[in-house]
């Protein structure tokens, strides 16, 4: 029968080494040493002193970031909030009213795209460094102009 004093525990217990017992003084580890005693660990790559792999190989590859150039990007509906009719768009605008943001990596050098999202009921006049083809055809179908700045990337 179930009773409350006769229950089998959920979890089992930890097991408390070195203790004495039937594993013994040293607990399956060993003789003294670091990695007999309590506290923090090795790291897994540490050799003893000696000059670890993964120092010992050398590097291979390319990496592409030291010429990384940042790219922010504004939809044409989002143009279409904030400016009015005939309004010129650049990029120092738009920094200077804060809808973009200067990215971190690069201090100066970005380039502004224009992208085709949502829709354009103003004609505006925008200075940008690339520009996807529905937002050209938009800016361009609704009257405004579109003006390529700066080298294509």
């Amino acid at each position: 029968m179930l009773k409350l004093n006769n229950l089998a525990p959920l979890c089992k217990k930890r097991k408390r080494v070195g203790r004495g017992g039937k594993r013994g003084g040293t607990s399956g580890k060993g003789h003294k040493g670091q990695k007999a005693r309590s506290g923090p660990k090795i790291d897994p790559g540490f050799e003893g002193g000696q000059m670890p792999l993964y120092r010992r190989l050398p590097k291979r590859g390319f990496n592409n970031a030291s010429f990384k150039v940042p790219v922010c990007i504004i939809n044409i509906n989002r143009l279409n909030d904030l400016f009015e009719n005939d309004d010129v768009v650049t990029k120092d605008l738009l920094l200077e009213k804060r809808i973009i943001k200067m990215p971190k990596a690069v201090a100066g050098s970005f380039l502004l795209k224009i992208l085709g999202h949502g829709d354009l009921t103003k004609k505006i006049i925008v200075h940008a460094d690339l520009f996807s083809e529905s937002a050209r055809r938009a800016i361009e179908n609704i009257g405004g102009k579109v003006h390529l700045i700066g080298k294509m990337v």
